[in-house]
């Protein structure tokens, strides 16, 4: 599995994520860095079979519209630092990398738990 982690996820994450095993990288490390437009990442995601862990909404909107990006977590867990980020990824990385082997995949991660959408196209 490759993850690209969007500008305001913290550089920690993509390192924890390294430390499993995971092919992971953040958004500042390709295209225009911090400034590259939604729709240029959700292409690269999409073109390189990537999940996406983003805190934004637009992309929730626009995978429920167009199914692009194919696959994202969204982060929906109000403010908390990065150590309890990482612990609440850690402890749910196995079902995430679980359901991010269908083709397209829509999951918001909060205090309450993972909540998965199924593909609805």
């Amino acid at each position: 599995m490759r993850v690209l982690c969007d500008v305001h996820i913290p550089y920690r994450l993509v390192n924890c994520l390294r430390e499993l095993g995971v092919d992971s990288t953040h958004v500042n490390r390709i295209l225009g860095g911090s400034t590259s437009k939604d729709a240029a990442i959700a292409e690269f995601v999409d073109a390189h079979d990537m999940l996406l862990i983003t805190k934004d909404s637009d992309f929730r909107d626009s995978h429920l519209v167009s199914g692009t990006p194919e696959r994202i977590l969204r982060l929906t867990l109000g403010n908390l630092t990065n150590s309890e980020l990482i612990s609440l990824v850690e402890a749910r990385w196995t079902a995430i990398a679980q359901l991010c082997v269908a083709e397209s995949c829509y999951m918001e991660l909060s205090r309450d738990g993972l909540i998965h959408l199924p593909k609805i196209r």
